[in-house]
Formats: C-alpha cells, structure tokens, sequence
C-alpha cells in the first residue's frame, strides 16, 4: 500500500496538476498552430513560390506499381518509399511559429514577474529585531567595556 499512497501524493501535488494541464493545452494549442500553417501560411509561401501544395511536393525513391496515382498518399499506400521533403518543410514551417509563439508567452510572462516586485510598496517601518540579535549585541556591548 506504500506505492500507492506515494504515486497518489506524487499525483495530487500542484505540479503534476499543472503540468497536465499545460500538456492538454499545448495539444490543442498546436492543432491551432498546424491549421495556421496548412490553411493560412503554407498557401500563401507555395503561392510565392509558385507551388500551390507544399505537402505533394516529393521524390520517389522507388518504382511505383503499375496503375498507381503519381501522388504522395497513393505512393505512400503502395508501400514506394518516398523523400517527402515538402511535408516537412511544412513541418519546419509549423514548429518555427509554435516556438515563436511560445517564447513570446514566456518573455511575456517574465516580464511580468520581474514588474510584480516592483510594484510591491516598501513597508513603512523596519520589522523589529530579533531577540537573539539584541541580545548578542548587548553581550558584544558588554565585553567591549570590560576589554578597556
């Protein structure tokens, strides 16, 4: 029973809540990011370059059987091994604005923690001091005059 009651502590911490939290997010944050990219971006960079799809853009490496469309997915289906390099430039493309955007947030949110501080009023009188400390110094005070 001792797993358990240290897997439930380790589960139930703020941490790992957060953490899966950000984990869902994140997935639903980069759909977002990837139909940007395949609907927006993507379009419009293959228009600029004259290429209306990113994503048939390939090299067969192998011959196709007989019969078989001349496009990635009926390539692929066949089993013909193909360099897919458009969908990954597709891919590059995708994860360049994820990290882009991601680090906006955390130059954001740093920010934001280095204002909080600042914005914290100084209090108005020091907090007493400690017992020990007034106590010690009075030792200190006390052995100076008898050293004279």
């Amino acid at each position: 029973m001792g797993m358990m009651q240290e897997f439930k502590e380790f589960a139930v911490k703020g941490n790992v809540i957060d953490l899966a939290v950000g984990v869902i997010i994140g997935g639903a944050f980069g759909k977002i990011v990837d139909s940007v990219v395949a609907d927006l971006i993507m379009p419009v960079v293959g228009l600029v370059f004259g290429r209306l799809d990113f994503s048939n853009l390939f090299i067969a490496l192998g011959e196709a059987p007989a019969g078989t469309a001349h496009t990635l997915e009926a390539l692929r289906k066949a089993g013909v091994p193909v360099f897919a390099y458009g969908h990954f430039i597709t891919v590059a493309v995708n994860f360049l604005i994820l990290a882009f955007i991601i680090f906006m947030m955390v130059k954001q949110i740093n920010r934001f923690k280095r204002e909080a501080p600042a914005a914290a009023p100084a209090p108005a009188t020091p907090p007493p001091t400690p017992e020990e400390v007034v106590l010690l110094r009075e030792i200190r005070d006390s052995l100076r005059g008898t050293s004279k």
